[in-house]
């Protein structure tokens, strides 16, 4: 006799493996839109310290006040985005228009003459960024298995990473062509560049509006929240010991204009910059291994150590060389370390409050985002008549917090309990 019991439809759960091929339409669509958006910011971003300095003649303590701001609005809009994007219920159109409203800013950058249009320029290409990453992530995560998570971000992460070595390169072979020794930058140079720079950036919006797909959100995260004593007092100690360290960890457009002061020329700045984002994408994911062997609170106080070391190089550095050469650890430390304090706060606290303690720990460090470049800048030229101390300066002033924030966390214990026994 013959059943009449409907067929049971078994699913097909995703492979246990899977290559670059099989990941899904959401995951191309965004990483090329960050390889076109990077190749566009990073022609750009690395040489406007040098468009404020040569061709402005603005003072570090304004271009501090520049980077610091705009480092300072990206981090705490981040800190808001992700959640917007789940209150909204979609991330791809919150993510399209982080990255319109930072392609819209770059046209600015061309008709800017004096450092407050720049700085709006830069501000408004920072708010960009801030409001796009968080929902960005989130579209990526929601549209792949978790098991297959780490092959997308990875994924992601290097289309981003060749983006901006892309860019470099571009902007590079247009110094090359138009003043391949010169050491200060042309006027006419930096503005070619950011007419270059339009194109991709548009390609980068209108490759996410029309490639990805949004997916139904996973769930709401609650609203971002902050507090210090109800996180326990190990956090609270590794959050003012995070940043003291902070305090010192000014923006690297002051490595630029260190190489410029150094003797190293546009050409050779744009070719240190490249050999540091090689270093960093080939030293990341070994690096992340080795956090798994080694434990982060290890992890963290050496590259604390190295960062010190590093900085306190370039502090005394004497000739354009030793500036490259630092700049290649530079990229060792990135790859090994940065990051990965934020990785820590996981340990520190329990699971039901780690919402609460990502959004203190990244509203508290975008704050300080801005001190940092500010001191940096007022120690190198001064403010109002006072000179400051010199170049050396914000080096020394960095790599010294950074050693004594090594030292306190080595003290402190903080993090023992994380590391592998």
């Amino acid at each position: 006799m013959m059943s009449t019991r409907s067929p049971v439809t078994v699913e097909t759960p995703p492979p246990a493996t899977m290559g670059i091929r099989q990941l899904p339409r959401n995951v191309w669509a965004v990483s090329l839109t960050s390889f076109l958006m990077d190749i566009s910011s990073e022609m750009v971003i690395n040489i406007l310290p040098l468009f404020l300095a040569n061709v402005l003649g603005v003072r570090t303590n304004i271009i501090g006040v520049i980077e610091g701001m705009a480092e300072a609005v990206a981090s705490l809009l981040k800190v808001f985005s992700g959640w917007l994007s789940d209150r909204v219920g979609g991330r791809k159109w919150l993510a399209v228009a982080g990255y319109g409203f930072s392609a819209l800013t770059k046209p600015f950058f061309y008709f800017a003459n004096t450092w407050a249009a720049v700085a709006a320029a830069r501000w408004g290409d920072r708010v960009g960024k801030g409001i796009r990453t968080a929902p960005r992530d989130a579209l990526v995560a929601d549209s792949i298995d978790e098991r297959h998570r780490g092959l997308a971000f990875g994924f992601h992460r290097a289309a981003d990473t060749s983006g901006a070595m892309l860019g470099l390169l571009i902007a590079l072979g247009i110094v090359w062509a138009a003043q391949r020794g010169a050491l200060a930058l042309g006027e006419d140079v930096f503005r070619t560049i950011v007419l270059v720079s339009i194109a991709p950036a548009l390609l980068a919006v209108a490759s996410l509006a029309f490639l990805a797909r949004d997916v139904p959100v996973q769930g709401q995260r609650a609203a971002p929240r902050f507090a210090f004593r109800s996180l326990g007092r190990p956090f609270m100690v590794f959050m003012l010991i995070v940043a003291l360290f902070d305090l010192g960890n000014s923006s690297d457009a002051f490595l630029v204009l260190r190489a410029q002061e150094r003797g190293l020329s546009v050409a050779g700045i744009l070719g240190m910059l490249i050999t540091f984002n090689l270093i960093y994408t080939l030293i990341s994911t070994p690096a992340g291994a080795l956090s798994d062997r080694i434990g982060r609170r290890k992890l963290i106080i050496g590259g604390w150590i190295a960062y010190a070391v590093i900085y306190l190089g370039f502090g005394f550095a004497q000739a354009a060389w030793h500036i490259w050469a630092l700049y290649a650890l530079y990229g060792l430390y990135y790859g090994m370390a940065y990051g990965t304090a934020k990785a820590l706060v996981a340990d520190l606290v329990p699971a039901e409050l780690r919402g609460t303690a990502y959004g203190t720990y990244n509203a508290t460090l975008g704050i300080l985002d801005f001190p940092a470049s500010a001191i940096a800048g007022v120690l190198w030229q001064g403010v109002g008549g006072w000179q400051g101390f010199g170049p050396s300066a914000p080096f020394i002033w960095g790599g010294s917090l950074a050693l004594l924030a090594a030292l306190l966390l080595a003290m402190s214990g903080i993090g023992r309990a994380s590391s592998p026994r």
